[in-house]
């Protein structure tokens, strides 16, 4: 289920904002507007309302309509993500989250990014130590900023009380932040403005903030928000999973499943390939709804979730006799099971409560089938871990920027799958900051 959602005003700020997210160990994607009924399995996501150039009444519109969506999905973590210029309708769109939440609801505002040069003194906003409207944004040709105070810039869109921290209570710490907060949540402030010319600086508000009961929605350029996510969400985050889909029958890949099972305690969902081809649909329906069962309960308590067609002793299918039977051929029925395993894997994916971070299939088959269950149009290629074992991120549909392994069936020793796996948690732990033991 999802737990946070950033809602942009454009693109590449939903885009910055994931990332901080994802480095912090959430698993992130930013999703189209068209595409926000359909059930994704993220941590978080980010949302791009395209409004910092629109009437504020369109803007008003756009960000309500996409925050009641998130909150009706379960969302727990508004945040509303600025442009680190404070350029665009940053009053209203406040306006309209705490509208959607209700009155228990309070803005944090925090501009600063200083690892991009921007911070706030005095509720000022400088870029590398210039006021922000002395900078190429006071000559927007589109929208000029004529302003460098914050509440001022928001007061102009937002009826609502303002309040401000200032830099000297920000340097007495968190307790110094979170007395100051409740002063102005008592005095009716329900937007309150906080100084930051450092990262510690940030860090401390978000501890202040993760203390209170209060409903709190970060407004910065994305340093806050992942910093407030950590404090309350820090401590869920776990262990990333993967979804390893294997549909070669061959003795080779017998013995990497075996190799993966003993080094790394994986208890595998093995799917019966006679049942998918079934010619019976309630016969490959059950089997179907029992794999994605199965899968979903490994999900709860496993790292590594293997689904397979390949059983140790189990005998090879006869293609040849079952399609005679059924007066088919033996292409249509391979699909057939190839189909099934990639639709179980991706209902998996879907279905997980955790989400699944990464994914690695065996098989060029089940790995296009994958693609077409999943409404995927292919395959990122970013690396190679050995020959013909190659690492990407899904690109389109479902699984978008999910990070994927693939190799043939007959490729690599004993240890081919586990160094795949290994390997997957390694790009998983760069690029989210999550320690692993995977001895």
């Amino acid at each position: 289920m999802k737990k946070i959602a950033v809602i942009a005003d454009d693109l590449t700020g939903a885009n910055a904002t994931g990332v901080l997210l994802s480095k912090h160990g959430f698993s992130t994607a930013t999703i189209l507007q068209g595409f926000l009924s359909q059930p994704f399995n993220y941590d978080a996501i980010c949302i791009d309302t395209d409004s910092r150039y629109i009437s504020k009444k369109a803007a008003y519109q756009s960000v309500s309509k996409i925050a009641s969506a998130m909150l009706a999905q379960g969302v727990e973590l508004l945040c509303k993500r600025i442009d680190s210029t404070a350029r665009g309708n940053i009053g209203v769109e406040i306006d309209a989250i705490l509208d959607c939440i209700g009155d228990h609801s309070v803005a944090i505002v925090m501009p600063s990014y200083p690892s991009s040069g921007r911070t706030t003194v005095g509720s000022y906003l400088l870029v590398d130590g210039v006021p922000v409207q002395e900078t190429d944004v006071g000559k927007d040709p589109q929208s000029p900023l004529k302003d460098s105070y914050i509440p001022w810039i928001i007061s102009s869109q937002s009826e609502r009380k303002i309040g401000c921290i200032e830099l000297n209570e920000v340097l007495g710490g968190k307790n110094m932040i979170a007395r100051k907060i409740s002063e102005l949540v008592d005095s009716g402030c329900r937007i309150i403005v906080i100084d930051a010319v450092t990262e510690m600086h940030i860090e401390e508000t978000a501890s202040a903030m993760a203390e209170w009961k209060t409903c709190f929605v970060p407004v910065d350029p994305g340093p806050l928000t992942a910093a407030y996510a950590k404090k309350k969400y820090g401590n869920d985050v776990k262990t990333p999973k993967l979804l390893v889909s294997i549909g070669s029958c061959t003795s080779v890949t017998e013995r990497q499943i075996g190799h993966l099972i003993q080094k790394m305690n994986v208890q595998p969902v093995y799917i019966d390939p006679g049942k998918l081809a079934n010619a019976d649909l309630n016969v490959r329906n059950d089997e179907l709804l029992r794999g994605v069962e199965e899968g979903l309960l490994r999900t709860k308590t496993e790292s590594v979730i293997l689904v397979t067609t390949n059983q140790p002793d189990q005998p090879l299918l006869d293609l040849k006799a079952l399609a005679s039977k059924q007066n088919t051929t033996q292409e249509s029925l391979a699909r057939k099971i190839t189909d099934g395993l990639a639709l179980i894997s991706q209902r998996i994916i879907q279905g997980s409560e955790t989400a699944i971070s990464g994914c690695f299939t065996s098989g060029g088959d089940v790995t296009a089938s994958i693609c077409a269950a999943s409404r995927a149009h292919g395959i990122q290629l970013m690396d190679e871990v050995f020959p013909l074992a190659a690492y990407g991120r899904f690109a389109g549909g479902y699984l978008d920027g999910m990070p994927v392994i693939t190799k043939g069936g007959l490729i690599g020793g004993a240890d081919a799958i586990t160094v795949c796996i290994r390997y997957l948690f390694k790009q998983l732990s760069k690029s989210k900051d999550i320690k692993e033991n995977m001895s």
